[in-house]
């Protein structure tokens, strides 16, 4: 499946950093993918509609701002996670270091890049290891292909993408960071819509569980009987 396109644009509200709310006061993202994919400048671009193309070695960081989504303010975090991958011949294992990520986070990117083949292979298993940790198949992933500009070093193709996508039962998006600042932050629109929807769908059910059964009122015919019993006992 791919991204629907969006209707109106993602406004940004001036970006500063946001306290930490009330426990679901927040949306939290992660991006996840190999080493070398554009995660930080994919970030980097919704924040700040800039593009920065190099980068430190990411060490993971975690982006706190405050975000105007469909006419309300919205806090949004954002991890950025480091390549956790070990690549051992044609196997592609999760490290543990990335666990506690995805276990604190409710919406997720994984994002490969065109031009490397290697970084697409490490999409099925990010997958899935976020699929052990939320096996709840409402939880959003969105599969990204990014530096969609760079056709002329393509490894991967669109279709490849898209098959790989739809065989995970996520959507899928190709994008340049680097030229497409509305396709950066209609992704990111999408993620944070569906991550409140659940949200909104999760504190339903809580509330409808909290609520106690109300007792059954008493059949008015049954008190007048039992009535009639006591006042013919005492008449006895």
């Amino acid at each position: 499946m791919r991204l629907p396109s969006m209707s109106q644009p993602f406004l940004l509200a001036p970006i500063a950093e946001c306290a930490p709310g009330p426990p679901g006061g927040e949306v939290r993202l992660a991006v996840l993918g190999a080493r070398g994919v554009g995660k930080s400048a994919l970030i980097v671009r919704f924040l700040t509609k800039r593009f920065i193309g190099d980068y430190e070695p990411n060490t993971g960081s975690l982006y706190s701002r405050l975000v105007r989504l469909d006419g309300e303010h919205v806090a949004v975090q954002i991890q950025d996670t480091p390549g956790c991958l070990q690549v051992q011949g044609d196997r592609v294992q999760v490290l543990d270091s990335l666990s506690r990520c995805v276990k604190w986070a409710e919406g997720f990117l994984v994002v490969y890049s065109i031009t490397d083949y290697g970084s697409y292979q490490a999409v099925r298993p990010l997958h899935q290891h976020i699929r052990q940790l939320h096996p709840d198949a409402r939880t959003p992933i969105i599969v990204v292909g990014n530096k969609a500009d760079l056709l002329h070093a393509r490894q991967v193709q669109a279709k490849e993408g898209l098959q790989l996508a739809n065989d995970l039962g996520s959507l899928f998006l190709e994008i340049s960071t680097s030229e497409n600042s509305q396709g950066v932050c209609d992704v990111f629109q999408y993620l944070c819509k569906e991550v409140s929807k659940l949200q909104h769908a999760g504190g339903v059910d809580r509330r409808r569980a909290s609520i106690i059964p109300r007792p059954r009122s008493p059949n008015m015919q049954d008190l007048k009987r039992r009535f009639k019993q006591a006042l013919s006992s005492k008449v006895k």
